[in-house]
C-alpha cells in the first residue's frame, strides 16, 4: 500500500488526535498511559480523550465518544478490547478519521483460531471504511519534532534517522540508544502484526522522506518476500538500511511467533536476503546502533584506509591489529607527512607513524587538530581514528578540566574534510569511568562525531560502512 505525504503527516505530525479508551486514573498501560506522555512530551496539538463517564481527564476535555468531537481528528489511538474494534472502526468511517494507531492486542500473535479470525475481521472493516491503521498490537508513531513522543525517548531529539519495527520493545530502545549517543530520529514506527499498513510500506514511503538519511529496520518476517527485495533494493540504493533481523535461531522464531504472530526465517537466508536487497545486516542491538551512528555522521569515505592515533604503544598495537582484522586499512603514511610526525614526537615513549602514539595529542586540544589536518592531506587516508582517555590516577596527571569542550572548539576551525571517529575506552568493571565516558562520547555525538566505547565496535562499524558504499558504487 503506498502511504502519501499527506498519510505521513496524519500519522507523524497530527494536529489532533484522539484517543479512545482512557481511564480515569491508574498508571496501568494504554490509552491514559499515552494521554499523560504526550503531556509531558509537550504536544501542541489538540488532545480528545474519551470516556463516556468522565468529565476531563488529567486536565483535559473528555468526550463521550468519535462521533462527539468537535472536530474530525487528523489521528486516533485506540487502546480497547479487540471486540469492540470493529465498531470504532466504522464510527471512524463515517465521521471521515482515516488514520489509526490500534494499540490493542489479542490478535494473531496469540496463536489462537479466534486472534486469528478478529485479525482477518479487523482487516475487512479497515479495507471497507477506508481506515488506515497501523498494528494491531503496536506502539505506533514516534516523531521529536512534533512532540509525538509517547515512548522510547521522551522527549527525544530530532535527527536523520527513520526506524521501522515490528517490536515495539526494539523500537523504544533504539530511540532511547542514539539519544544518549546525540542522535536523533526524524521518524519511527511500531508496527507490531502489520495487517493493514505493513514495514514494507513504511519502508517505501521513508525512502522518499526527505527529513530521514539513514533507516534502522527491525524484522522477525516478512509477508511478501518479492517486494522485500524490490522495495528494500531500491532504496537501499539511496539510503542505507541497517537490518536487525529477529528470530533467526530455533528459539527466537518460536518467540517471534508469539510476539507480532509472523513466521520468521533461518540464518543464512536471512544474510542472503540483505545482500541481494542492499540492506546492512548487524547482529545486535549494539551493532545496529554502532552502524546507524556511523552511517549518519561519517559521510562517505574516500578510502579505507585508518589512520590511528593511539592511546600508548600496547594500545595503538591492539588499535592497528583490530582495524585490519575487521577489514580495514592502516596504511604507511605519505614520506612528506612522515617527515612532519617525526619532527613533532619525541624518540622516547612515542612513536611516530601510523599508528601514531603521541601523548601531546590527549593533553592539547590544539596539537591534536594540527595533527589532523596534517594527516588528512595524505590520499592513502580515507578515515582519522582517534583515542581518547580519561585522566584518572595511573597516568600520573595534574587535575585538569575535561578536554573535550576545546577539542571540539578546535576541530570546529579544521581545515581538512576527512571524517573523523572517536574512541573512548571507558568499558570494563569501574562504574564511575563507564559513565564519565558515556558522558564524553555522547558530548561527541551531540556535535555530529561518531564516538564508540572500543576500537572493536568502531571498527566494524567502519568496515560496514566501507562494504555499503562500494556496494552501492559499483551498483550505480
Amino acid at each position: 500500500m503506498r502511504l502519501t505525504q499527506n498519510d505521513l503527516d496524519k500519522f507523524f505530525n497530527p494536529k489532533s488526535i484522539a484517543l479512545v479508551g482512557v481511564s480515569r486514573s491508574g498508571w496501568k498501560f494504554g490509552g491514559l498511559s499515552f494521554l499523560r506522555k504526550y503531556l509531558q512530551a509537550g504536544y501542541k496539538g489538540n488532545l480528545y480523550p474519551i470516556n463516556p463517564k468522565a468529565d476531563e481527564i488529567l486536565g483535559v476535555t473528555a468526550w463521550p465518544d468519535l462521533s462527539a468531537l468537535p472536530e474530525v481528528p487528523d489521528l486516533g489511538v485506540v487502546a480497547v478490547a479487540a471486540a469492540h474494534i470493529p465498531k470504532i472502526i466504522e464510527t471512524c468511517g463515517r465521521i471521515g478519521l482515516h488514520h489509526l494507531h490500534l494499540l490493542t492486542s489479542g490478535y494473531a500473535e496469540t496463536g489462537t483460531k479466534e486472534g486469528r479470525k478478529l485479525e482477518a475481521q479487523l482487516i475487512a472493516e479497515a479495507e471497507k471504511h477506508g481506515v488506515l491503521l497501523i498494528g494491531p498490537n503496536c506502539m505506533g508513531p514516534y516523531c521529536p519534532t512534533s512532540h509525538m513522543t509517547a515512548w522510547g525517548a521522551i522527549p527525544g531529539i530530532p535527527g536523520p534517522l527513520g526506524i521501522i519495527s515490528q517490536s515495539g520493545g526494539m523500537t523504544q530502545r533504539l530511540t532511547e540508544y542514539t539519544a544518549s549517543l546525540g542522535l536523533g530520529v526524524a521518524k519511527a514506527v511500531s508496527v507490531g502484526n502489520g495487517c493493514v499498513l505493513d514495514t514494507l510500506d513504511f519502508l517505501e514511503a521513508f525512502g522518499k522522506d526527505p527529513s530521514i538519511g539513514t533507516i534502522g529496520l527491525y524484522l522477525e518476517s516478512v509477508k511478501d518476500g518479492r517486494r522485500l527485495l524490490r522495495v528494500a533494493g531500491e532504496v537501499g540504493l539511496k539510503k542505507p538500511i541497517v537490518l536487525l533481523k529477529g528470530g533467526q535461531s530455533a528459539a527466537g522464531a518460536r518467540t517471534a511467533l508469539s510476539h507480532t504472530g509472523a513466521l520468521a526465517g533461518n540464518h543464512l537466508l536471512w544474510k542472503a536476503v540483505a545482500r541481494q536487497a542492499n540492506m546492512i545486516p548487524v547482529r545486535n542491538g549494539d551493532e545496529w546502533a554502532d552502524t546507524l551512528m556511523a552511517l549518519s555522521f561519517i559521510p562517505e569515505p574516500s578510502t579505507d584506509g585508518v589512520f590511528i592515533i593511539g592511546g600508548g604503544g600496547g594500545s595503538s598495537v591492539v588499535y592497528g591489529d583490530t582495524c585490519i582484522r575487521e577489514g580495514l586499512k592502516v596504511p604507511q603514511l605519505a614520506p612528506d607527512i612522515m617527515e612532519h610526525l617525526r619532527k613533532v614526537t619525541p624518540v622516547a615513549g612515542s612513536i611516530a607513524g601510523n599508528p601514531l602514539d603521541l601523548w601531546l595529542t590527549f593533553s592539547d586540544p590544539a596539537f591534536l587538530a594540527e595533527i589532523i589536518d596534517l594527516v588528512d592531506k595524505d590520499p592513502s587516508v580515507g578515515m582519522i581514528l582517534a583515542d581518547r582517555l580519561i585522566a584518572r590516577a595511573a597516568f600520573h596527571m595534574p587535575d585538569e578540566p575535561d578536554p573535550t569542550p576545546a577539542t571540539l572548539a578546535q576541530l570546529k576551525k579544521r581545515t581538512g574534510q576527512k571524517p573523523i571517529v572517536f574512541v573512548v575506552d571507558a568499558e570494563g568493571g569501574d562504574s564511575e569511568l563507564a559513565a564519565q565516558g558515556a558522558s564524553v562520547r555522547a558530548a561527541y555525538g551531540a556535535a555530529g562525531y561518531a564516538a564508540y566505547p572500543t576500537i572493536d565496535r568502531a571498527a566494524k562499524a567502519l568496515t560496514r560502512i566501507c562494504r555499503y558504499y562500494r556496494k552501492r558504487a559499483a551498483a550505480a
